[in-house]
């Protein structure tokens, strides 16, 4: 009798030692956690665009909108594709009037755990005209900051590169061991994305030719935001994983941006949730495995308008 009893306490320790392990991946990568639910805007306003291609009358303040360009008078944006290093790249170059149409947004209007959506999805929540995503922020640590308000100061590390979009539409690229999130609001930081590193830095390229991100492999789809200067920027998202384009590696991407002309630019998640969203439609062709192109959920988007 004994001996049944040694024998069972190695498979109880087993037993709860697995479900103490699943546990603690789903809560990491499954179970949805909210922490703050971001209010939208309850205005009411809408704006009325003219398509050049159909005639439509659409909502969002008389705008004229093409199959790759929309001006309002405040906003412009002109999407154009380009082949680099057997890839397809999308840059959307933008000019804003207000530094405040450079906006972010949470999957589900909430900052939390594991709440994810298409970038489509939050797109269209949201009215944004253009979007790609961000920095996946549930999936890592690192300083978030969005639309002006603090919502997370906890620090991925004294290395960790973040982008700073500040009120005035300028761009910088900070560590966080050299700052706190507390300090980067006070400055007048209205956007801190954690994921990184910096591509561009003062129009040089800030990689090198072996850098690259943790697990990535060195040919990818990436996303990537760039300044050319205060209100003229640049979002890019190149295809990858599949024959027909490659994808590409870091330093491939920041010679591309600095070729574009960017002062200061940032790599943000990519991989399979690398996405660009043009007035409601995916225009890249967003892919994890290379066989089946599909947008992957994602936590946050940068979007336009």
């Amino acid at each position: 009798m004994k001996q049944k009893r040694r024998g069972l306490w190695p498979l109880l320790y087993g037993t709860a030692l697995v479900l103490f392990t699943a546990y603690v991946l789903l809560d990491a990568f499954v179970i949805p956690r909210r922490y703050v639910t971001v209010e939208s805007d309850s205005s009411g306003s809408s704006i009325s665009a003219v398509s050049a291609d159909t005639g439509q009358t659409n909502t969002a303040a008389q705008a004229t909108v093409t199959a790759d360009s929309y001006s309002d008078g405040s906003i412009s944006i002109q999407i154009t594709t380009y082949r680099v290093n057997n890839t397809s790249v999308y840059v959307a170059d933008v000019t804003l009037s207000d530094a405040s149409d450079l906006q972010t947004a949470f999957a589900q209007g909430t900052f939390g755990k594991n709440i994810t959506q298409t970038t489509s999805s939050i797109a269209k929540s949201t009215g944004a005209i253009l979007a790609i995503n961000g920095d996946y922020y549930s999936a890592r640590s690192g300083y978030v900051i969005r639309n002006g308000v603090l919502y997370r100061s906890t620090s991925a590390g004294a290395s960790q590169e973040d982008l700073v979009i500040y009120a005035d539409g300028t761009f910088a690229l900070v560590t966080e061991g050299e700052t706190s999130a507390e300090a980067l609001l006070a400055a007048g930081a209205r956007q801190v994305l954690s994921f990184g590193p910096g591509l561009v830095e003062n129009g040089q390229v800030a990689v090198t030719a072996s850098e690259e991100v943790d697990q990535a492999m060195t040919n990818n789809p990436r996303t990537a935001i760039g300044m050319i200067s205060p209100l003229h920027y640049v979002l890019v998202v190149a295809d990858g994983r599949t024959s027909q384009s490659t994808g590409l590696s870091l330093y491939q991407l920041a010679g591309f941006m600095q070729g574009l002309g960017v002062q200061t630019g940032y790599n943000l998640d990519g991989g399979g949730s690398s996405t660009m969203v043009f007035d409601g439609s995916v225009i890249n062709q967003p892919t994890t495995n290379g066989k089946t192109i599909t947008e992957r959920k994602v936590s946050d988007i940068v979007c336009i308008g």
